[in-house]
């Protein structure tokens, strides 16, 4: 069970480093996306896809651009991801028995 979340961690977290680049980089493309990222592009591919599904970035002849929505993941990630983490630890504390 645990190692599904942890993948699913390290999945979510590769959408996040594609938006995050997106956001700085934008408009930019497939390859340099993985070249910046030193991730396959099919993998890229695959992100950009759900990320423009979530709404975080546009298609645009250019590339991929970041919409408002990325934008604030950008400027609100550092306390989504501490609200996780205290998440994770309560639930390490109520089972240290």
């Amino acid at each position: 069970m645990l190692q599904k979340l942890q993948n699913e961690i390290e999945l979510v977290g590769r959408h996040i480093d594609v938006v995050l680049v997106v956001v700085e980089h934008q408009p930019i493309g497939i390859m340099k996306l993985s070249e910046l990222l030193q991730i396959p592009s099919h993998r890229v591919r695959y992100s950009l896809k759900v990320l423009e599904q979530l709404g975080y970035i546009k298609a645009s002849p250019s590339g991929a651009v970041a919409t408002k929505k990325a934008s604030e993941l950008a400027l609100n990630l550092d306390n989504e991801i501490d609200i996780l983490i205290s998440r994770l630890e309560a639930m390490k504390r109520d089972h240290a028995d």
